[in-house]
């Protein structure tokens, strides 16, 4: 059974052939700089022509696919100065709202988190790569929420996706990983103790190491 069949059979509304495709990107499946021939992916996704060029012109919108005129379509590769950009404008943005989160943050939430944050270490022995990169999108996600701006939460989730296509690469060690770990606790300490500077410290060093 074929990817798009598959997955409609066990939904109920069909599934739009952006979402297989930036799933393959974000898995690594379609790696970086990989060139994206659109009668290969007419065939991978059992889709049409049209089918494919809205999904790649809709993944290039949103800089996860690049368009080269007469040329084609590739998986966007960002360079080294790029990402450090892009970090930097995720921690202005984070860091920026630290405060609101810490002064919003119920026990309830706190308590959210450190689930969230222990599953993440649950999966750093049973789990693979992209369940990881779920993990720590779910608690990064509940941990931003907190901050009451829903738009705010929309952006950061889009420029994350600039840092790198293929996400689940970002941890090239077991070191980084438990790097990682260790944070995401941090956070949770700070929030619980309401202590702002120490909740930006960690997510400052959270986003550069990554």
């Amino acid at each position: 059974m074929n990817k798009v069949r598959q997955r409609e059979a066990n939904n109920a509304t069909p599934v739009d052939v952006t979402d297989l495709i930036l799933n393959d990107i974000q898995t690594g499946v379609l790696a970086p700089g990989s060139w994206l021939k659109q009668i290969d992916l007419e065939q991978r996704y059992q889709c049409t022509r049209p089918e494919v060029r809205r999904a790649l012109d809709r993944l290039a919108q949103r800089r996860l696919v690049e368009h080269v005129p007469n040329r084609g379509y590739h998986v966007f590769e960002p360079d080294g100065r790029q990402a450090t950009e892009v970090s930097e404008i995720r921690i202005l943005l984070e860091t920026g709202v630290a405060d609101k989160i810490a002064a919003n943050a119920s026990t309830a939430d706190v308590d959210a988190l450190r689930e969230l944050a222990g599953r993440f270490d649950k999966l750093i022995l049973e789990g693979t790569p992209i369940e990881l990169y779920e993990a720590n999108l779910a608690f990064h996600y509940r941990l931003l929420s907190l901050c009451g701006n829903s738009e705010l939460v929309k952006l950061v989730t889009e420029i994350r996706q600039r840092t790198s296509s293929a996400p689940v690469s970002q941890w090239k060690t077991r070191a980084r990983i438990e790097q990682s770990s260790r944070e995401h606790h941090e956070m949770v300490d700070a929030i619980a103790a309401g202590n702002t500077a120490a909740l930006k410290d960690a997510i400052s060093r959270h986003i550069r190491q990554g």
